[in-house]
Formats: C-alpha cells, sequence, structure tokens
C-alpha cells in the first residue's frame, strides 16, 4: 500500500469513527425501571395523573368478556396497589386514542369514561364518576354534555382547578342531523367538531360552561394545564382551508380569549390526524408538544412561553427522522422540559430547553406502532419519570421509570 494510500485509508476509518460517534451521541444511555404490571391480560389505555402530593396514579381498562372494566393503582415503593374498580358497564365506546382519565384534588376523585347513547357507532356521552374515600367507593355515573344529541363526545382532559376541577372535551352536538340517528358511521354528521370546557365541583356538576371554539379537528386529544393566570386549553385546530395546526385558548378573569396558533405549521390535511397535543405549566412557563406532518415530514415540536400562553418561542424538532407522534411532556424546571413521543416503534424521550437546545434521546421500551400499542403516558414525580404504555403483543399494560 503506497503512502497515498495509506492516508486515504486512515482518512476513511476517521470519517467512519467521526459518523459513529456522532449518531451515538444522539442517544443517552439511561437506566429504565421496570414495574410490575397491576392489570390483567386483555388490558390497554393506561393513564397517569401525579397528585399534589407526588403520588402517582394509573387508570385503565380491562375486557371480561361482554364487560369493560375501569380500573386504577396507585405506586409505592416501586410497586402498584392491588387494582380498584372504578366502573364497569357493557355499552362503553373504547377506542384507542380516546382513553379514561382519573383525577384527584386532594379531597375528591373524579373519573371519565365514554358510553353510548345511541345506535350509531359515534353516538356516545362522557360519563363522569366521583369517590370522596380515596378511591374506595365510587358513585353513579353522570353524563357530562347535556346535549342529549346522538353524537360524538370525548377526548377529555380533566385537571384539580383549587378545590375544584377544570374539564375540556370535544363536543360533537353540532355535528349530528337531525332525523339521521342510528346511522353507524359519519353519515349522519354534517356540522363541525367543537371545543368546550366546564368548572365541576367535586361531585362532577357543571358549576360553568363555555363552548371555547365552535370548529375544530374531529379527533385529537385536547390538553390543558393551570397557569398563573388560570386555564390554558391546546388543541388541533381546523380552518376552513383545512389547516389543522395547534391552537391555545386562555381563561383570563372570566373570559376566554380567541382561539389563536402556537405555531403556524400550516399542515393542511383533510381528515383527522389522530394525534393531539400536549402542554404542562410550571407558574405561567409553558411547555406544549405536539406532532405534524406539514411538507410530507413527520415530525414532533416542542415550544415554550414565559407569559401563560400569550406568546410562545421559536419551536424545537425533537424527533429523529421516523416519528408518529403520541406525545407527553413534563416539564422540570422553569427552562427545562422533557418530552416523550413514538418514533416509529420506540418509546422515546429527551430533555430540551427553553434555550432552544435538545439533548440526546432516551429509548425507554419498544412497542408498536400499531393501534393497538394506544398513546404512551407519562408524568413527573420528585426526581423521576413515570411512564405506561401497552405491549399490543402481550395485550397488557407495562410501565417504568426513570431517574432525572
Amino acid at each position: 500500500m503506497t503512502m497515498k494510500n495509506k492516508l486515504y485509508f486512515l482518512l476513511l476509518v476517521l470519517l467512519g469513527v467521526a459518523c459513529s460517534t456522532k449518531k451515538g451521541a444522539d442517544e443517552k444511555t439511561q437506566q429504565v425501571n421496570f414495574f410490575t404490571s397491576p392489570s390483567k391480560s386483555q388490558s390497554g389505555e393506561p393513564f397517569l395523573f401525579t397528585d399534589k402530593d407526588g403520588t402517582v396514579y394509573l387508570s385503565w381498562i380491562e375486557k371480561a368478556e361482554d364487560k369493560t372494566i375501569f380500573k386504577f393503582s396507585s405506586l409505592k415503593d416501586n410497586q402498584w396497589s392491588e387494582p380498584t374498580i372504578i366502573a364497569s358497564g357493557n355499552t362503553w365506546f373504547v377506542n384507542w386514542a380516546d382513553y379514561p382519565m382519573i383525577a384527584t384534588n386532594g379531597k375528591q376523585f373524579i373519573a371519565h369514561f365514554l358510553d353510548r347513547n345511541g345506535e350509531s357507532t359515534y353516538a356516545y356521552d362522557v360519563k363522569l364518576t366521583s369517590s370522596g374515600d380515596n378511591g374506595k367507593s365510587w358513585v353513579d355515573p353522570i353524563a357530562l354534555n347535556d346535549d342529549k344529541k346522538q353524537a360524538e363526545h370525548g377526548f377529555v382532559t380533566i385537571l384539580p382547578y383549587g378545590d375544584k376541577f377544570f374539564v375540556t372535551w370535544l363536543d360533537g352536538r353540532n355535528t349530528a342531523m337531525e332525523g339521521m340517528e342510528g346511522m353507524k358511521g359519519h353519515e349522519g354528521h354534517h356540522g363541525n367538531m367543537s371545543l368546550r370546557a366546564a368548572i365541576l365541583d367535586n361531585k362532577g356538576n357543571k358549576i360553568n360552561e363555555w363552548e371555547l371554539d365552535s370548529k375544530t379537528c374531529d379527533c385529537c386529544q385536547t390538553s390543558a394545564a393551570i397557569t398563573a393566570n388560570g386555564p390554558v386549553v391546546v388543541y388541533r385546530d381546523r380552518s376552513d382551508e383545512e389547516i389543522r395546526d395547534m391552537s391555545i385558548v386562555r381563561l383570563i378573569g372570566d373570559q376566554w380569549t380567541g382561539p389563536k396558533s402556537i405555531h403556524d405549521d400550516n399542515w393542511k390535511i383533510a381528515g383527522c390526524p389522530v394525534n393531539g397535543p400536549r402542554v404542562v405549566a410550571d407558574g405561567n412557563n409553558l411547555a406544549a408538544a405536539w406532532f405534524s406532518a406539514a411538507t410530507d415530514t413527520s415530525q414532533v415540536n416542542v415550544n415554550f412561553s414565559t407569559d401563560g400562553g400569550a406568546t410562545f418561542g421559536k419551536p424545537i424538532r425533537v424527533d429523529e427522522g421516523s416519528a408518529i407522534g403520541r406525545v407527553d411532556i413534563e416539564m422540570i424546571d422553569d427552562k427545562t422540559a422533557v418530552v416523550s413521543w413514538m418514533e416509529g416503534t420506540m418509546i422515546k424521550a429527551a430533555k430540551v430547553h427553553t434555550d432552544g437546545t435538545r439533548e440526546p434521546s432516551m429509548t425507554i421500551a419498544s412497542s408498536s406502532d400499531s393501534r393497538s400499542s394506544g398513546f404512551p403516558q407519562m408524568t413527573k414525580s420528585g426526581n423521576r419519570l413515570i411512564f405506561a404504555w401497552t405491549d399490543a403483543n402481550e395485550k397488557n399494560i407495562k410501565s417504568a421509570s426513570i431517574t432525572l
């Protein structure tokens, strides 16, 4: 080998090392601690909630013959407690992307699920149930939506709001056409999906209710946070030109602001991508995460606000090129958030900073990009992040934690 060829070979080796090092630098090794699942087989649709004292709750549903059972468990000393039944029924609407939730304000628990109200596939109500004894017993459920329309109602977010609760949801009361009840699909639905919100007492009764947006995307999850100024809701909007970007509405005093885009992706899509945003607040510092495929490029973005959502900075892309969305987000401090998402079949997480930098991603677990794997969940408790997801192969809930 001539001296020239030796130098060329050495250059290739060095370039290969550099490329390998750069690729490895995009991935951070993180110890993932797995928990024994409290759920039985044929379970799915997990949801995680952390109360003000740092206790983590996991809720999910199980199938037993013709019945759907809604359960929850709490995490203590790295073990989930014996499951408690919240509610059950054989007329529920079960959807991979529209999962039941649980929340507590320290005095009262409240939970929701979807229950059919007509023969149409997409005719169902949001039902609320509450517990005043730490979830040991639950009252008979009541309907959140009182329009009595055989239409879609769902994609709920419930948060404690002082000694009460704040709730927001997608409401299809304006989509149902009179005289077309009983349609198996969307044939009888021709109006617009709307976004509504309410303040609930500890029993789930509405104290105030508002329509926040009269035209939204039909089946993307809503998300909400309580800022120092009051509640905010982030959701996928829908323009007359079928632009489906993320909008925010804010309660200032006793008035809601009009919808405002948190960033103009300009994603034009004549259908619902079933991929909603997540927002979290620390005082008036907000972090929002969302999925977009504008310009045919699938990506997950994070955006920060320091004024309660009135304005946002420049989006920070966090994915690695194969994102399918299904995001979640938590704030570590006023300048740092952790975002989770699905990168193909992998559940990923990464720290993102307000200065626009993103740290190397962490792989939490492998999953599936099928609908049956649902939407992975993430919550923060102390210096730990807790994750939960559905194992599509085992048809069971899996959960784990990492230390920040």
